[in-house]
């Protein structure tokens, strides 16, 4: 420890200059680093539905379609067919997309003289208002069209485009707006899709980068200020958590990866984590000097290090276990925040140990604050002192109440739930969501699960299988649409035979009729039309589904009917789709959430057991653990806020932040035990020293952790909101449960 403490005040200079160098070689990696806003890439490539899209895809083509919504008070006006028809037109020109469809792209199968004949929905754009109604009542009959593209009261039409660009994100959707532009009407305008919604993130999660390190750096400032009226109280520490923040956020490059969506939470993090070794440090050295104004600035900082080496160096350690219990989260940008956020914390503590004494040794002695004189009278010391009382008459009340609101907080556990999809992403009132809401409403739904299957496509055995499992599934409320080749082919058995006939509506009985259908199709239609639903040497054919489902139960009740109705189909080889990714994300939320906190919270036990050679103190350390665990998925339910991407982050963290509180306290009550104190002098001497300096720091982390209330994600907010009562819960348990168990048990650990 001696040789320690004189390395660091004998090469102050080079612990400066070292320290300025890691700076500088930081920037270099930094400069590189690129956003990330593609939440399909967030999940391991071995995730069964994944695996499932990807074999879809290598036959059927990449699908990240993009829905342009219009609203008017009838599609069918003169000025918004026309500027549908121009838009269409700009978009079948572009590479960018290999399948546009609207009112102009559908398709109307008709028999005509015996023949079928395939033309546009819309041919031409009526001229007057009985063309319109006939159009109108031409569109209703349209199973290709009506509530497909245009909804059913007309106030509602789309164009729906499937991305195979190589441009960004955000390049492709400049060159939709510039067309919209282009072609102006006074039609709301809507997108929804893939492509849009990562155009959108990436934008906020630039914006969250720009605004909130600014305002939780200024805010920071000011609460140090506040805290220590004392500039070394302001500047060291937060020139620790700067150097942090450069050193994390240079990592991920450096490491070969992107920016996330909740790698906006890093740097927030490091404001409200890494100045807390730092605080205690100011807070040590402004003790020392009101206790004992003779001391050199030398002697403080020894005797500060002397004191704070252990304690600060074991709460970094648990902190750096349990934010790194993420690495057993599931999902892969979880897992790198575990890592890089670990990275940082870890250099913070380095740097509070090494840094700040090296510059506080160029720094003269400050006036000795009033906060650490005998009559100090502040409120902060007056609600310690209240408390110290209060928990060494009572200690039995105060584990009683603790135990009442656990169990009232509790109960919300049965709320509980999982998010089931990523449309929470954005705010309620985006226009994101309300395309989503309209074509859930008007359009049969926005999630979708396709079906594969291999053989003889042509086999009338096989299509009316298709078609069985078509109209079941149909059937389903839930359901909107359901196509693939074989309703097509129904389509076109309406079209040439007369209503009266066996064959219509029906699915030929022969692989040669089915054959003649399709020749007869490719006689007045594109054969490319079938291109989404067939292979191009008919061996695969897909039937796609479209529903609505705001809960996981919704979507396991149609997959379950699936899986019932082809349960002894041999041909289907792959059920696959986007929905069943965020399905399985939504599992793999709660299982990555399970993993994390098991691994957090049994790494931490057993940190505590080993820290204080006791078995006691690794049961009793937790419980604050446990209990802010427990509570915060309580009020989780009772809120209505669910499990997400961002929230599954909830318990690694703060039960790495929140162990911190716990181990101060643990420590001052042992030293002040071991200097000949009793229990309720050393939770008197407990809660009004250290008791204060756990204080202001969890009340820094709070302050951090509050600025991310301004991001521009809703689930960003809510974490804020979460990690904010969890961390008031630990201090809680900190400074009122602890003592008052320890008061009653009287633990050996503590006594040695």
């Amino acid at each position: 420890m001696k040789n320690k403490e004189i390395f660091v005040i004998r090469n102050k200079w080079l612990i400066i200059s070292l320290t300025a160098l890691i700076v500088v070689l930081c920037i270099f990696p930094l400069m590189k680093t690129t956003i990330n806003s593609d939440l399909m890439s967030y999940l391991p490539d071995h995730m069964p539905s994944k695996v499932n899209n990807d074999k879809i895809e290598q036959v059927f083509g990449k699908s990240d379609p993009l829905l342009i919504v219009f609203e008017t008070d009838d599609v069918l006006n003169d000025s918004t067919l026309r500027r549908i028809q121009a838009l269409s037109k700009e978009f079948n020109r572009m590479k960018d997309f290999d399948m546009v469809m609207s009112l102009f792209d559908a398709k109307s199968i008709k028999g005509e003289d015996g023949a079928m004949v395939v033309n546009p929905v819309i041919k031409r754009i009526p001229k007057s208002e009985s063309q319109r109604e006939k159009l109108r009542a031409e569109i209703k009959a349209n199973e290709l069209a009506y509530k497909l593209i245009v909804s059913e009261d007309f106030r509602y039409t789309l164009i729906m485009l499937n991305s195979v660009t190589e441009k960004t994100d955000a390049q492709l959707m400049s060159v939709i707006y510039e067309l919209l532009d282009k072609y102006p009407g006074s039609e709301t305008v809507l997108i929804n899709g893939q492509p849009y919604l990562r155009a959108e993130a990436n934008d906020k999660i630039a914006h969250d980068f720009m605004i909130l390190l600014p305002i939780a750096m200024v805010v920071m400032l000011v609460f140090l200020w506040i805290s220590f009226k004392e500039k070394r109280g302001v500047l060291l520490p937060m020139s620790v958590v700067t150097i942090s923040i450069i050193i994390s956020m240079a990592s991920i490059p450096l490491f070969g990866w992107q920016i996330s969506l909740i790698g906006v939470l890093i740097p927030i993090m490091m404001i409200a984590i890494a100045n807390n070794y730092g605080i205690h440090f100011i807070i040590k050295y402004q003790e020392l000097n009101a206790k004992y104004p003779d001391m050199t600035m030398k002697q403080i900082i020894k005797e500060a290090t002397l004191y704070l080496k252990k304690p600060v160096i074991l709460t970094g350690l648990t902190t750096i276990v349990g934010i790194a219990g993420l690495v057993a989260h599931i999902m892969i940008p979880a897992k790198q925040m575990g890592v890089v956020s670990a990275v940082g914390i870890a250099f913070a503590l380095l740097l509070s140990l090494t840094f700040i004494p090296a510059m506080m040794l160029f720094l003269k002695k400050g006036k000795i604050q009033k906060s650490f004189s005998e009559n100090e009278n502040s409120f902060l010391s007056k609600i310690l002192t209240g408390l110290a009382t209060f928990i060494s008459k009572r200690p039995r009340q105060v584990i009683y109440i603790f135990i009442i609101f656990l169990i009232a907080i509790v109960s919300g556990v049965y709320k509980f739930k999982v998010a089931s999809d990523f449309n929470n992403i954005l705010p309620k009132k985006h226009p994101y969501n309300i395309s989503l809401n309209i074509a859930n409403k008007y359009f049969g739904g926005t999630k979708n699960i396709s079906l594969m299957f291999e053989g003889d496509m042509k086999d009338p055995e096989v299509l009316k299988r298709m078609d069985y499992y078509e109209q079941e599934v149909e059937k389903m409320q839930e359901v909107g649409s359901v196509t693939s080749i074989a309703s097509m082919i129904r389509i076109m058995s309406k079209a040439i035979n007369d209503p009266k006939d066996n064959f219509y509506n029906k699915i030929p009985n022969t692989r040669e009729a089915i054959a003649q259908y399709l020749e007869l199709y490719s006689m007045s239609g594109d054969p490319e039309d079938f291109e989404d639903f067939i292979d191009f040497d008919y061996r695969k054919a897909v039937l796609y589904i479209q529903y609505q489902s705001d809960n996981i139960k919704t979507m396991d009740k149609i997959v379950a009917t699936i899986e019932s109705l082809t349960e002894d189909d041999k041909n289907l080889s792959v059920i696959g789709g986007f929905s069943l990714v965020e399905k399985e994300l939504s599992l793999a939320t709660g299982i990555g959430q399970k993993n994390s906190l098991i691994f957090a919270f049994f790494a931490i036990m057993i940190l505590l057991m080993i820290i204080f050679k006791s078995k006691a103190a690794g049961l009793i350390g937790s419980l604050p653990l446990l209990f802010a665990v427990v509570c915060t998925f309580g009020i989780m339910g009772w809120t209505g806020i669910k499990l997400n991407i961002v929230t599954a982050l909830l318990s690694s963290i703060s039960i790495g932040l929140g162990v911190d509180y716990t181990i101060h306290i643990f420590w001052r009550l042992k030293t002040e035990l071991k200097s000949g104190k009793s229990y309720p002098e050393a939770i008197a001497i407990s809660l009004n020293t250290t008791g204060r300096g756990i204080t202001i720091n969890a009340f820094s982390v709070i302050v951090g952790f509050s600025i991310l209330f301004l991001s521009a994600f809703p689930l960003i907010q809510s974490f804020a909101f979460l990690i904010i009562i969890s961390l008031l819960l630990c201090l809680m348990c900190a400074l009122i449960l602890i003592p008052s168990i320890c008061i009653l048990l009287k633990p050996k650990f503590l006594e040695k």
